[in-house]
C-alpha cells in the first residue's frame, strides 16, 4: 500500500513523478545528503526498531519518525482487525507501521519496480504474513477497490504530481464510514476540497515543508455532532495535533 516511507519514504517536491504517481521517469541518482537517510526504523508494535532500507533514488523521502508517531497517536496505537492500503508505499514505512500495530491486512502499493522488489524482500525478512506487495498505479488501484472495504488509506504522493485531491477523492469510496485517509502534502488541503470527496479534516500538523493531514470519511449514522472541530498545530509535540513536529527521520 503509496510516495511517502512516513511512515514511508516518499518523493520530494522537486522530484520528477515516479513510483505510484501518474507517469514520469526516475532521473539519475544524486549523491546522498543528510536529508536522505540510508534507513529508517519502525517505531512501534511487533516490529519496533526494525530497520527499513532507503535506496538512493531521486526524490525518495522517508516520513520522519516523529510524524509517524504522531499519526499513530491520532489513530490509536492498536489497529487490530484493520484493513489498510499504503497507496504510494516507497519503502513501506507507513504501511508496515500499521501492520506492526496489529492491522490484519496491509497492501503496499508501489509503481517503481526497484522499490517493489525491495518491499518484497522486507516483507519476507519480517515474516509479515498479513502484508502483501503489489505493483501498480495508485489512482487506478484505488478506483478498483470495493466500496467500504478499508479502514485506513495512507497517501504520500509525489509533491509535484498534482495528486493530493485526486488521491483523496479516489480513496474516499473505498473507506468504511468513519474510516481514515492520511495525506502528506506540501500544502494544506482545504475543507471544501476534502468535503467534495465526503471527507472531514480530523487532525493536521506542519513539519518543515510537510503538511500531515488526517481525514475521516463522513458517517451519516454518527449524527451531526460527531466531528466538530479539527486539530491543527505548529508547536512541539507528538500526540494530539495541537503541537508542531520538527524535522526528523
Amino acid at each position: 500500500m503509496t510516495g511517502r516511507a512516513k511512515g514511508g519514504a516518499r518523493r520530494a517536491a522537486a522530484a520528477a513523478p515516479a513510483a505510484g504517481s501518474a507517469g514520469g521517469r526516475l532521473r539519475p541518482v544524486p549523491a546522498r545528503t543528510a536529508e536522505a537517510p540510508q534507513e529508517v526504523r519502525l517505531i512501534g508494535g511487533l516490529w519496533k526498531r526494525s530497520r527499513l532500507p532507503v535506496p538512493a533514488l531521486p526524490g525518495l523521502r522517508p516520513t520522519p519518525a516523529r510524524v509517524r508517531e504522531t499519526l499513530f497517536d491520532w489513530l490509536g496505537h492498536e489497529l487490530a482487525g484493520w484493513r489498510c492500503l499504503d497507496a504510494f508505499a516507497g519503502t513501506g514505512a507507513l504501511g508496515l507501521e500499521a501492520a506492526s500495530r496489529g492491522a490484519a491486512e496491509v497492501c503496499l502499493l508501489e509503481r517503481d519496480a526497484r522499490l517493489v522488489r525491495q518491499l518484497r524482500e522486507t516483507v519476507a525478512r519480517l515474516k509479515a504474513t498479513g502484508v502483501r506487495v503489489e505493483q501498480g498505479d495508485a489512482l487506478r488501484w484505488l478506483a478498483a477497490q470495493p466500496p467500504a472495504s478499508l479502514e485506513l488509506v495512507l497517501l504520500d504522493p509525489p509533491f509535484d504530481a498534482g495528486l493530493f485531491v485526486p488521491a483523496l477523492k479516489a480513496a474516499a469510496p473505498a473507506l468504511v464510514p468513519g474510516g481514515w485517509a492520511y495525506l502528506e502534502a506540501d500544502r494544506p488541503v482545504e475543507a471544501d476540497e476534502a468535503g467534495a470527496a465526503g471527507l472531514r479534516l480530523h487532525r493536521r500538523l506542519k513539519a518543515g515543508a510537510v503538511h500531515a493531514q488526517l481525514f475521516q470519511r463522513e458517517d451519516p449514522a454518527a449524527g451531526a455532532g460527531a466531528g466538530a472541530g479539527a486539530g491543527t498545530g505548529t508547536g512541539t509535540g507528538t500526540g494530539t495535533g495541537t503541537g508542531t513536529v520538527g524535522p526528523g527521520g
